[in-house]
């Protein structure tokens, strides 16, 4: 099953209009443009979505829309919180019907102990009739799923077939590569970090930046897991300018300026987060030009 979440995929953005409602034409644009440039699956309400900010029928048009464009793409949704007994009902009353995995991010706020964690993910895991992988992003969520806890979770259930790994600790990563089952997958969540990933022996990345470039980094994952690492590196080095700036003022400010540039979406966020300053701005739009030169 986890053979599906090899390669390129992408943490969706939840396209607004200027009513700062969904924009259902935009959505269906962006996953159609995944699914031409190459990517190899596809995650719906990710941290990339603006999650929090999307009531549950919107979420479930969401799922609807990215699951009727996505062609043969798995598709993967995000379901996860702070709270174990509310996310095992919205497991339970979610439609499983064309969903391959579900993308499950630590518990924040609450900060619970490595203890507490894995009896979150494994008391998921007994509800879930669909693969989990596991999503550490310390940085957002005030708390590290600890490799040790990581390697736990893969051993007891085989629920478990992914992690979706954004501490930026390369030294994390490898531990759990190491001490994982063979068949458990290391994905970077960090567009940044795919590369060295790979190298260690993970098996690919969940991108934002592939929202607007799906065939650079399509290309440059696909060329970093077949070995050819100095090509895979021009890319990653031609697009570093442009990821510093994507990512100056959070996610997924930077990201819906470059592609409201580009004439895909509206420049619109769901407060509390708001577009990127105009200098940022200014400092995408020149690194996204100079790429295409």
């Amino acid at each position: 099953m986890s053979q599906q979440f090899i390669g390129a995929g992408v943490a969706l953005i939840t396209p607004f209009d200027s009513n700062n409602q969904i924009d259902v034409k935009a959505l269906e644009t962006v996953v159609q443009n995944q699914v031409k440039g190459g990517m190899d699956y596809l995650v719906a309400l990710g941290t990339t979505a603006e999650t929090s900010t999307l009531s549950s029928s919107e979420k479930a048009k969401v799922i609807e829309i990215v699951k009727k464009n996505a062609g043969n793409l798995p598709v993967v949704v995000g379901i996860g919180g702070n709270n174990t007994q509310s996310v095992i009902d919205n497991i339970k009353s979610t439609n499983p019907d064309g969903i391959s995995a579900i993308l499950m991010v630590t518990p924040y706020y609450n900060r619970p102990t490595q203890e507490g964690l894995f009896r979150h993910y494994m008391a998921a895991a007994e509800a879930s009739p669909l693969p989990i992988i596991l999503y550490n992003v310390p940085s957002r969520t005030g708390v590290n799923l600890e490799a040790e806890t990581v390697v736990r979770l893969a051993t007891a259930s085989g629920k478990f077939v992914a992690v979706k790994e954004a501490s930026g600790s390369l030294q994390q990563i490898t531990g759990i590569i190491k001490h994982a089952p063979e068949s458990f997958t290391m994905i970077s969540g960090d567009d940044g970090l795919a590369l060295p990933t790979v190298a260690v022996g993970g098996k690919g990345l969940i991108s934002v930046i592939a929202n607007a470039l799906p065939e650079k980094v399509s290309k440059m994952v696909h060329l970093s897991m077949n070995g050819n690492f100095a090509e895979a590196a021009r890319i990653h080095t031609d697009m570093s300018d442009l990821l510093k700036f994507i990512f100056a003022e959070g996610n997924p400010g930077g990201v819906k300026a470059l592609m409201n540039f580009m004439g895909i979406v509206e420049n619109e966020l769901r407060l509390p987060l708001y577009r990127v300053s105009d200098k940022t701005r200014d400092e995408i739009i020149k690194a996204y030009q100079k790429l295409n030169r």
